[in-house]
């Protein structure tokens, strides 16, 4: 079932449970509001000690046995595993399958693993629970393919045909990058329904909760190019939180052409993302590279009715990455959707100093104005697309950035001082293609108070067949300033708009 999305705040009685024959969301519905009717407890581990001790390839080491998945042999195109609890992932998770019986809880058990180099344990209580599970279908050759996984926290993640893991999503963010400091809430329970013989999705219950939150979540992932997930969830508030992060998308960019920072890689470019996409309710797209900055930098866009937000892959050639092993030029982008009105908010993106590329030090969200009140349920509804985002996602309807370069002038043969960054902005697609090549194109670019565009030059690269934009920005104050541009012909817009906020 594709669910439309809403977004809106309700009060009243919850749905009525059903039996667990029915099991659904409602019933999760109905936990969570419960939940969040009674003071936060936090969760006592019951990782052993040598589980929650060992170090990352110990812990990869420990693998599930694939002839042990979940509908394995069941004539079902859909299999599950399991993850061994342990390294970071020490909070075990209920996981639950939902069949024509009922509901039954997954019994763990060591003989699901095999342990690797660091040996069976001599005890594991039978009762420790699983850190979470991946999805597998033929999307690419087999069934044994994965293409989604539920693991840490609140975080999941896929893939679409053809790709690599990369960015991660999260049912929810709290106070993330707030002065009081960020809280985690985290998935505790799941319920697999099993699917048919013949299914092309599967669907997932989720029970969240965490110290100022409780919530209840239900997806229905279907692999593919792209994969998509319809997620549906419930929000209940036990107190009032700083910042509420909706459909909130964690990546990594360490370096590439926006970076200034020298890390000294032989890799031209090192990220699983690189830019933000909005696509506003009046019509405009607005793109925002992305970068790894000195300090901690915070950008906020305004909109009302949002019609999506992403964190792209847009740079998709091998050479800009040069890695063998990583891949980078085949990691997905994930473009969230509501597909009927969300009320006013803002998408905010949040970008923090990296010092390597092991840390997802992006994050982009949809914060609503006004977060509902403690007891108050906040419903909502979006789905997220995992793929190219050259080939299976919404590209913008006009033309797009196609490469953001910037350089520092060191003498600029002015009288009027101050520092000046050189910018250079190619954009391709759409109406742009058309052009002739003597074609007049007009870049509109401003700069906010704190800087002057000067020297701007717009003209068609021929060896690319791409339109060009070079202008400077001279700074006359001490603060970074945000600059935006897009190009237009005969007054027409043709492209996205340019966004980026430069420092002296």
């Amino acid at each position: 079932m594709v669910l439309g999305v809403w977004l809106v705040l309700l009060t009243g009685a919850p749905p009525l449970p059903s039996t667990s024959a029915q099991f659904g969301f409602q019933d999760v519905y109905a936990q969570a509001q419960h939940l969040a009717e009674r003071p936060y407890e936090a969760p006592q581990t019951q990782v052993p000690p040598f589980v929650r001790q060992l170090h990352y390839d110990q812990y990869r080491d420990i693998r599930y046995r694939p002839e042990r998945a979940l509908w394995r042999g069941a004539g079902m195109p859909f299999q599950v595993q399991l993850f061994h609890p342990g390294y970071l992932f020490d909070r075990p998770v209920a996981i639950n399958v939902i069949d024509a019986l009922g509901v039954h809880r997954v019994p763990f058990s060591p003989d699901l693993f095999t342990y690797g180099q660091t040996g069976p344990p001599s005890s594991v209580p039978t009762t420790l629970g699983f850190a979470g599970f991946r999805l597998h279908y033929p999307i690419n050759t087999s069934r044994e393919d994965e293409f989604a996984v539920f693991l840490g926290a609140s975080y999941f993640r896929a893939i679409g045909q053809g790709e690599l893991y990369g960015l991660s999503a999260r049912g929810l963010a709290v106070n993330t990058a707030e002065a009081v400091g960020e809280e985690f809430p985290a998935f505790t329970e799941f319920w697999l329904r099993t699917p048919g013989s013949l299914a092309r999705n599967v669907t997932i219950y989720a029970l969240l909760d965490g110290p100022s939150v409780a919530g209840a979540y239900q997806f229905v992932v279907a692999p593919g190019a792209p994969t998509r997930m319809d997620v549906t969830a419930a929000i209940f508030l036990r107190k009032p939180v700083a910042r509420l992060g909706i459909a909130p998308l964690s990546s990594m960019y360490f370096h590439g052409p926006t970076t200034f920072r020298s890390f000294r890689d032989f890799r031209p470019e090192v990220h699983d993302s690189d830019g933000l996409l909005l696509a506003a309710g009046d019509g405009e797209w607005l793109w925002r590279p992305l970068t790894n900055p000195d300090t901690i930098r915070v950008s906020s866009f305004p909109l009302s009715g949002p019609r999506g937000f992403g964190l792209m892959q847009r740079e998709r050639t091998f050479d800009h990455y040069q890695d063998l092993e990583a891949r980078y030029d085949i990691r997905p982008s994930a473009w969230v959707v509501p597909d009927e009105y969300w009320p006013r908010g803002e998408v905010r993106l949040i970008e923090f100093p990296s010092e390597q590329e092991y840390s997802d030090n992006i994050v982009a969200m949809w914060v609503p104005a006004e977060p509902p009140a403690p007891g108050t349920a906040l419903r909502l509804a979006y789905h997220v697309l995992w793929g190219a985002g050259d080939r299976s996602l919404p590209p913008s309807p006009g033309a797009h950035t196609v490469a953001t370069r910037i350089g520092e002038v060191r003498s600029s043969g002015s009288a009027q001082g101050g520092p000046v960054k050189l910018f250079v902005l190619d954009f391709a697609g759409g109406a742009l293609d058309a052009l002739p090549p003597a074609a007049v194109v007009d870049a509109v670019t401003t700069a906010e108070p704190g800087a002057t565009i000067e020297e701007q030059h717009v003209q068609r690269n021929p060896i690319s067949r791409t339109w060009r934009v070079s202008f400077r920005l001279r700074f006359s104050g001490k603060s970074p300033v945000e600059v935006r541009c897009f190009l237009s012909h005969n007054s027409d817009v043709l492209t996205e708009t340019w966004s980026y906020v430069a420092g002296p």
